[in-house]
């Protein structure tokens, strides 16, 4: 943005019927500075108390461009003596929240209050709460103050190492694009049915994930009954407990030394498998960043379609189907089902259940180093019904994986739309 005070601006994407240009102002002219309170996370309490209390941890983490008072659950001040003695002003609807401290770049997040009406709200430790000295229309300023092309002024007026801050006179003199009070309206209703939409397949994606959460925690038998707490019907026999040992081979992933000198952009390499490579959706590895030179075959050890794979460091206990023939480092452990006792699915689903990841942290918290090995893996005991009954339980879970997909890249898809929109419609 140019520097120019007064200078007329242009957005690259706009409503139409809109020709006239943005005018450019100084924040320190359009926004006055409020009051806030220095109250600590600890004086604050999620249902105690009369007033509300903006804190700026919220404002980086929980609280999008526009906060509704009807709908978010605000924390409130404990005790209401130290309510009444603030000396901080009473916010009201349009008034902007700006986090003035972060660990990273993310400080000068804001948040525009809606829907305050009737409710006590204060600004809290480390926010900066400002008021429009002019109309502005409803959620232009909290989307466009979490804009790139407002919030990249921010970067070199940013102080500290650790904890990075930014003052109020640098905020000041920071320059804004204004529409027309028409224009902003557009604007800020086009966001908000935006971040309605991304609400909307967050709830419904967070939904499933706790009943996939729940189904995996029923669907396998605990405490060492033998019968599952939920089933299908026509399934009435009891499950066989085993050693994981006795039922598969279980082998750890090997690194060629240094492993430098085998990569290689050959396409007759043979793929690498790293965690970077396990798909954030989804349950089959398909593919691989990196190949190694045959040569490295002796040094590592390969696995095949309808093995799985299953992490063994870091955040262990992840098991992967392979889709691909490929060699496997030491971070991971080899599952192989060579005499057919699981229906795929099934095991695969069954070695992410709560009642395996128990007893993976439980063998690995007694070990030298907190990772798994084969040993410790093949401890594990687990519990198998039959193949039919483990087919119709991995296609449950299956189902719910594909809608827990479904959800989740549509929030990707809505989300990049806004980046791209927040980009493009303002200056």
């Amino acid at each position: 943005m140019a520097e120019q005070h007064g200078k007329a601006l242009v957005p690259q994407i706009r409503f139409a019927g809109f020709t006239d240009p943005w005018e450019q102002r100084k924040l320190g002219e359009e926004l006055g500075f409020l009051r806030n309170n220095t109250l600590s996370r600890a004086e604050l309490s999620d249902s105690e108390g009369a007033v509300l209390d903006i804190h700026y941890g919220d404002v980086l983490i929980k609280y999008g461009s526009v906060l509704d008072i009807e709908k978010a659950n605000v924390p409130r001040i404990a005790d209401d003596a130290v309510a009444n003695r603030q000396t901080c002003d009473c916010l009201q609807d349009g008034d902007v929240i700006i986090a003035d401290t972060a660990e990273d770049s993310a400080v000068g997040k804001c948040t525009e209050l809606c829907n305050s009406a009737g409710k006590k709200v204060f600004s809290g430790l480390h926010t900066m709460p400002l008021r429009p000295t002019r109309e502005y229309a409803s959620g232009y300023l909290g989307h466009y103050l979490n804009s790139s092309a407002f919030h990249d002024q921010l970067l070199p007026l940013m102080q500290g190492i650790k904890v990075i801050s930014v003052s109020r006179s640098a905020m000041e003199d920071m320059m804004m694009a204004v529409p027309s009070v028409a224009e902003q309206a557009s604007i800020g209703a086009f966001f908000d049915r935006l971040d309605s939409l991304i609400t909307l397949h967050q709830r419904k994606y967070d939904k499933l994930c706790v009943l996939k959460k729940s189904m995996l925690d029923k669907m396998f038998p605990k405490g060492g009954s033998l019968y599952p707490e939920i089933r299908f019907a026509g399934f009435t026999d009891p499950w066989e407990q085993r050693k994981l040992s006795e039922l598969v081979e279980i082998e750890r992933g090997g690194s060629p030394r240094p492993i430098e000198r085998y990569i290689t952009d050959d396409p007759c390499g043979l793929n690498w498998v790293k965690i970077g490579d396990a798909p954030e959706l989804g349950r089959y590895i398909t593919q691989t960043t990196e190949k190694i030179k045959p040569e490295g075959l002796a040094k590592t050890r390969q696995v095949y379609p309808g093995d799985l794979v299953l992490s063994n460091s870091m955040s262990f206990g992840r098991p992967y189907i392979m889709a691909i023939k490929g060699c496997i480092h030491d971070g991971w452990l080899l599952i192989r089902d060579a005499q057919k006792h699981f229906d795929p699915i099934f095991l695969c689903h069954m070695l992410g259940a709560p009642q395996m990841l128990n007893q993976y942290r439980m063998f690995a918290a007694g070990s030298t180093v907190n990772n798994l090995n084969k040993e410790l893996v093949g401890k594990a005991i687990v519990s198998l019904p039959s193949k039919d009954e483990q087919r119709e339980i991995g296609i449950v879970l299956d189902r719910l994986d594909s809608l827990i997909t479904l959800h989740q890249r549509k929030l990707e898809l809505l989300r990049n739309i806004k980046k791209s929109m927040l980009d493009k419609m303002f200056v």
